[in-house]
């Protein structure tokens, strides 16, 4: 059974990157044919889709946050990160990474604040 966890820090400044990773356990992230996502949900909000690796390495982003994010992935340590650039207050959420949105880590908060 496959496992995830996100790791990263909980508070960063504004105009900073947001950088999240997810370790995954219990499978390669690039064996078959497997999408990798993070989505967020803001407090008080529903789930928001970010971006999404597949396991051949293809990246896919939601348009309103595209400019601002980069997924990519360390297959040495079965991990994929996030990063979110120009943070703001509103970037304020609990992160999560997914795959195939059937498997899910527990989920981060971060909170965006000087």
């Amino acid at each position: 059974q496959v496992q995830l966890q996100e790791s990263g820090p909980g508070l960063v400044k504004p105009s900073q990157t947001l950088s999240l990773t997810c370790t995954v356990a219990g499978g390669s992230i690039t064996a078959n044919d497997n999408y990798y996502f993070w989505i967020r949900q803001p407090p008080g909000k529903g789930l928001e889709w970010i971006g999404a690796i597949q396991n051949s390495g293809s990246t896919s982003y939601s348009p309103s946050l595209k400019s601002r994010t980069s997924v990519s992935r360390d297959t040495s340590k079965n991990q994929f990160t996030l990063q979110l650039s120009s943070v703001t207050p509103t970037d304020t959420a609990v992160y999560y990474c997914a795959r195939n949105l059937a498997d899910w880590g527990q989920g981060t908060q971060v909170t965006v604040s000087s």
